[in-house]
């Protein structure tokens, strides 16, 4: 009965301290997802970060004070009042993306870092519009996310976060001045719809002059061509005229030269001589003869004498 007795204690012994083991082990043992860090605390003072992976704890006298994600994490920025350069009031609303880079810092740095940099984020944000005017403010959106993240970045350090971007998501002006862009709008695209009708209609002359142009170049061309051709075809005609006259001219000399031209030009000269005469006779009323006899013999003596002396003329030349 005894032995019994002490086997269920040994027995209830083994397994309280299987128990305990495992309760130990349980909480010595800790598995630490990716992307996560655990600021372990001994005794209430930190001790140390555990990453991802495996990681072991005195049970009972450390533990996980904060559980931070190292995750990028996108947080709204609540719409706010800010004022321009310019003295416009505007509603800006933004979204940040900020990421844990020490969780020891963001631990007992800041009680809530993501409140400390949503804070910072709105007044850097009406500070940096302030720096500007109104027109500017949608114009150059990038260079002002760029300036308010750089700007955030430096005020967050100690915090161990950091702002990877932040994004200007609407910017609301007053109603008055959401009109009067409205009217400028509309009387810049109307200004451009002007300059676009009157380039088009400048375009349009000059293509309507340099066609008139080239028509009158090559109508001038034309003629230039036709009065060329029209020249050498007189030109060409006046040879061919000279030539035949030379022609005819050579044909005459050499048939002269024989017994039969030269009675052919006596016959010739007496009928031109008889024709002449008579035609002197008709228009004039005074005829005026000469000495000698006027009948065809004496004419035709006449003509003979002269081409006898043009003939010895000739001879003598030659020789």
């Amino acid at each position: 009965m005894i032995v019994e007795e002490l086997m269920g204690l040994l027995l209830n012994f083994w397994i309280g301290l299987a128990i305990l083991i495992i309760v130990l082990v349980k909480f010595s043992i800790k598995f630490v997802p990716q992307n996560r860090a655990y600021v372990v605390e001994r005794f209430g003072k930190y001790n140390k970060t555990m990453v991802a992976g495996l990681n072991v704890l005195l049970p009972f006298i450390d533990k996980i004070g904060y559980d931070q994600s190292l995750k990028e994490h996108a947080y709204d920025v609540p719409s706010q009042a800010a004022i321009t350069k310019d003295n416009i009031s505007l509603v800006v609303d933004g979204v940040l993306y900020l990421k844990l880079l020490d969780p020891y810092k963001a631990s007992y740095g800041v009680d809530n870092y993501v409140y400390a940099v949503t804070q910072l984020a709105q007044t850097t944000m009406r500070s940096e519009i302030g720096k500007i005017d109104l027109d500017k403010t949608f114009e150059e959106r990038e260079s002002l996310n760029t300036n308010i993240v750089n700007a955030i970045n430096v005020a967050s350090e100690p915090w161990g976060v950091q702002v990877m971007r932040y994004e200007i998501k609407d910017i609301e002006p007053p109603r008055t001045v959401l009109e009067a862009m409205e009217r400028q709008m509309k009387a810049e695209r109307d200004k451009r719809a002007t300059i676009l009708d009157s380039e088009g209609e400048r375009q349009s002359a000059i293509n309507v002059a340099e066609g008139a142009k080239q028509a009158q170049v090559l109508a001038a061309e034309a003629d230039k061509a036709e009065q060329i051709l029209r020249a050498e075809g007189e030109a060409q005609a006046i040879i061919a005229v000279a030539e035949a006259q030379a022609r005819a001219l050579e044909m005459v000399g050499r048939v002269a030269d024989t017994q039969e031209g030269q009675k052919a030009i006596q016959l010739e000269l007496a009928g031109k001589a008889i024709e002449a005469k008579q035609a002197i006779a008709k228009d004039s009323t005074v005829v005026l003869l000469p000495e000698s006899n006027t009948d065809a013999a004496s004419v035709v003596a006449e003509a003979i004498t002269i081409i006898s002396t043009l003939n010895n003329t000739k001879t003598v030349t030659q020789q």
